[in-house]
């Protein structure tokens, strides 16, 4: 795993990014995150982790600015797991949750390129291939024996047979020939 970039925190409330050797905002530190870098704050005098102080920060200013994705009722149910049994077990459901949305959203964007990708005309010249591939594999699966219908299987037709010519008319298994039958 990638070390975490560390970012000092004064108590001016300056953030100073060690990688970079500057100062930074915390809207660059949102940025980093925002681009994959993982980020590790630190109290510049105690070295204690302020991280997770910061990434809540983060947090509350962009839900005061713009279209929340908090409701209210969504804090409310929150806040009321602190101190509650479930807290634990809530902290780790909310992070596998979001990881399998997180990997669902990477897959369907994946299929969206890749389909995106292709002229309409490429598209088209798949699609076309791919029936034929299935209407001649249905056409053989017809012709050869055993095929559909019990056509060419043991007691069926032929379609490569020749007919004989001085041969009776074949009756059903079990029945005499129609001869001079009277009603």
């Amino acid at each position: 795993m990638p070390k975490p970039r560390v970012i000092k925190k004064y108590p001016n409330r300056r953030l100073y990014d060690t990688e970079i050797s500057s100062y930074i905002t915390l809207e660059d530190v949102r940025q980093l995150i925002v681009d994959g870098e993982e980020v590790e704050v630190r109290d510049a005098k105690t070295g204690d982790d302020l991280s997770r102080s910061v990434l809540l920060q983060i947090i509350s200013e962009h839900e005061e600015k713009g279209n929340p994705m908090f409701s209210t009722q969504l804090l409310s149910q929150v806040i009321r797991f602190y101190g509650d049994s479930l807290q634990g077990f809530m902290g780790s459901y909310l992070e596998r949750s979001m990881q399998l949305f997180l990997d669902q959203q990477h897959q369907f964007r994946s299929q969206l390129n890749n389909l995106l990708g292709k002229t309409p005309w490429s598209m088209l010249n798949q699609l076309t291939e791919r029936n034929l591939d299935m209407w001649k594999n249905f056409q053989e699966g017809i012709i050869k024996p055993g095929g559909l219908g019990g056509l060419g299987g043991p007691g069926g037709i032929d379609p490569t047979a020749k007919p004989k010519p001085d041969a009776p008319a074949e009756t059903p298994a079990g029945t005499p020939p129609n001869r001079n039958r009277t009603r």
